[in-house]
């Protein structure tokens, strides 16, 4: 193969795992090349201005951060902060014609407080005591691994050391241990909701999709924390891409990979840059920061199976925050954590089966949060001081098949759908809180699955590149879960074991792989 414009690894995407892996790279003293077909890098952790006149950085895409591990932070001296939400959740329900909910967060009395008054008695209450003690177990022994070699399945299941919790989350439906601990239908649907972002499944199925989504939302920093990061996600790449540069890394970006060559020990990497036609660059190693259906694609390989995302996208700019019908709760406290909407554990399972028969939900299930009321920084310091705030909005069960007829209008209707959920727990509707654009229009904008495809290249606009993995080692996954059947191709994007989120582990563990550890 030819030497020219020769490095020891060229990296094909420049998302936040790419830059990861650049980082850590240059660090060791390889010579490193990152290729980015878009104008900048960052992926979908990025940070933008969507709405046009509007001072308001938003986190466009993916907006909170759990999996990112201190040590990548620390390794490569990251200039990154985040912030803990103070609420963890509202949940707004009506019992007996009554607006109430379940606020979870400010402390454990106050939260024992909030489920007697939802459900009338402590049982509720131990039952989630109890269940998350379990999953803060498995978090502090699980997450270390994730940036370690791959461990076997026993090794993993020594390692969490506790034959329930194995079996709660590793070998049952979660929907079994959900109606097992829980009675309440509102509690059952705020638990069941962290095994539903971003993957569309019922809490029965037997593949377990489900579980292993429930399992990278509660590990998270060992603790299953979802934090805020401070200046919004572009701050996270725009350091990482710093680190990057810094360690002597080359970043270009509006090249776009076309094709991948290796004989096992070298490689080439063909890229189009803008109408300068083709070029190839030679390297030792090539790691790829895409889906494994655009890595088969550039190596001529058989695709996998099609992905499919199932989630509904919104970013919103408000003057102000709408006032509740549950009075009893200050807005600033329940949109400061995860809000839910229409996620009933049989809201959620009608929601689920109406889509799998091809239908949109009726009720969509969604969750919301405001980040600005963590970290105000993303906002001009005018809109700040007159009370403006974001919300970001992610529905479940809305998989891409919904909207292959007619993407625009399936998204209208959904949008209305779901604001219309929304409404159904606010004292004023959601749409005379909304902040205007330069051009007069209301400051949301909704992105289905086939939008994240299209500005993206997400498979089927899935989120994980496909579904999740358990971390633990399985045929043919390697040493670190990045290897392909090229020894010095890996690939380091979500689709990766350990993938997923906004989490650096896929980057680390290529590097790590490149490198020899």
């Amino acid at each position: 193969m030819s030497d020219r414009d020769a490095y020891d690894a060229v990296i094909v995407g420049g998302g936040h795992n790419g830059l990861v892996a650049a980082a850590y790279l240059a660090r060791a003293g390889r010579s490193v090349l990152l290729l980015e077909r878009l104008a900048g890098t960052g992926g979908a952790a990025v940070s933008d201005r969507p709405f046009p006149g509007v001072d308001a950085r938003l986190s466009r895409y993916s907006y909170l951060v759990s999996l990112l591990p201190k040590k990548i932070v620390r390794d490569l001296d990251l200039d990154f902060r985040v912030r803990t939400r103070t609420t963890s959740s509202y949940t707004p329900a009506d019992r007996a014609g009554r607006p109430t909910g379940l606020l979870v967060g400010g402390g454990a009395g106050r939260t024992r407080r909030a489920f007697a008054r939802l459900t009338g008695g402590e049982r509720e209450y131990e039952a989630w005591r109890s269940f998350y003690a379990m999953t803060g177990q498995v978090a502090r022994r699980v997450f270390p691994t994730l940036t370690e070699p791959l461990p076997s399945r026993a090794e993993l299941c020594a390692r969490v050391d506790d034959a329930t919790a194995w079996r709660t989350l590793f070998e049952e439906p979660i929907g079994t241990a959900i109606e097992d601990r829980f009675a309440d239908d509102l509690v059952r649907g705020v638990v069941l909701t962290d095994a539903l972002i971003g993957t569309f499944a019922d809490a029965h199925d037997l593949d377990l999709r489900q579980n292993r989504c429930f399992l990278y939302h509660v590990i998270g920093g060992g603790t299953g924390d979802w934090n805020v990061p401070v200046g919004g996600m572009g701050a996270l790449t725009g350091a990482l891409a710093d680190s990057a540069r810094i360690a002597g890394a080359r970043l270009r970006t509006g090249c776009e990979a076309t094709r991948i060559e290796s004989d096992g020990e070298r490689g080439e990497v063909t890229y189009r840059e803008g109408d300068r036609g083709e070029r190839t660059v030679a390297a030792r190693h090539i790691l790829v920061n895409a889906s494994p259906q655009a890595l088969a694609e550039l190596l001529g390989d058989e695709p996998p199976p099609p992905a499919e995302g199932a989630q509904l996208k919104v970013n919103m700019l408000l003057k102000r925050l709408p006032r509740l019908r549950d009075t009893s709760v200050d807005p600033r406290e329940a949109f400061a954590g995860t809000f839910h909407i229409a996620e009933g554990y049989e809201e959620l399972a009608t929601a689920y089966a109406q889509a799998a028969s091809g239908t949109p939900p009726t009720a969509p299930p969604s969750e919301i949060y405001c980040h600005s009321l963590t970290d105000p920084t993303i906002l001009a310091p005018d809109l700040a001081e007159r009370g403006y705030q974001t919300l970001t909005l992610f529905g479940l069960h809305t998989p891409a098949r919904l909207f292959a007829k007619d993407n625009d209008a399936v998204r209208a209707d959904l949008l209305k759908a779901t604001l219309a959920q929304l409404d159904a727990h606010l004292a004023e509707p959601i749409a005379d809180c909304l902040a205007s654009d330069a051009q007069g229009r209301p400051c949301v904008e909704a992105k289905t699955p086939l939008d994240l495809e299209r500005d993206l290249r997400l498979p089927g606009g899935h989120i994980f590149h496909r579904d999740l993995a358990f971390p633990y080692a399985e045929d043919g996954a390697g040493r670190w879960g990045v290897e392909t059947r090229h020894a010095n191709v890996l690939l380091c994007g979500a689709g990766a074991v350990r993938g997923g989120g906004v989490s650096g582990i896929p980057g680390h563990n290529a590097a790590m792989a490149a490198l020899g550890a």
